[in-house]
């Protein structure tokens, strides 16, 4: 069934090959700017974006033309091409094979966007692999199907 209208936030993980901290400070903002244009171009609409050495942070309002996966897909494989065909990174650039996607309510979507952009603060605090555990503990509590 063809989905007319949906409201659907999402908030991408992906993360640089073994975790190594490959994007330079210089290099971050045109590389936010170049995966905002794909996320427009894919009917979709980028909320917020922050690009930490080793990690990117993005927050999208989903297309109903464009699933998660396939969205997270051109996104990983244009992002890659365009560090690497500019020389954005001292060697060749590549995103880990899977990446997180994680829901959010409409009500904590300026929330999100805060955390989003305030990364740089945030990981003065917390290294990324202590941010990535809270994440999934949080995402992964059981809740209890109505019966």
């Amino acid at each position: 069934m063809k989905v007319a209208y949906n409201n659907l936030y999402i908030h991408f993980v992906f993360t640089a090959y073994n975790r190594l901290p490959l994007i330079e400070e210089k290099n971050r903002v045109r590389i936010e700017k170049y995966i905002t244009g794909i996320v427009n171009n894919n009917d979709c609409q980028l909320y917020a974006i922050y690009a930490n050495p080793e990690h990117v942070h993005f927050l999208v309002s989903a297309s109903s033309k464009t699933d998660a996966e396939t969205l997270a897909t051109i996104v990983a494989m244009s992002s890659e091409r365009f560090i690497n065909e500019h020389k954005l990174c001292l060697s060749n650039f590549q995103w880990q094979d899977s990446c997180s996607a994680f829901s959010v309510s409409k009500g904590d979507v300026d929330k999100v966007c805060k955390y989003i952009l305030y990364q740089k603060e945030h990981h003065k605090k917390k290294t990324f692999a202590e941010e990535y555990d809270e994440f999934i503990q949080f995402y992964q509590k059981t809740i209890q199907p109505i019966k």
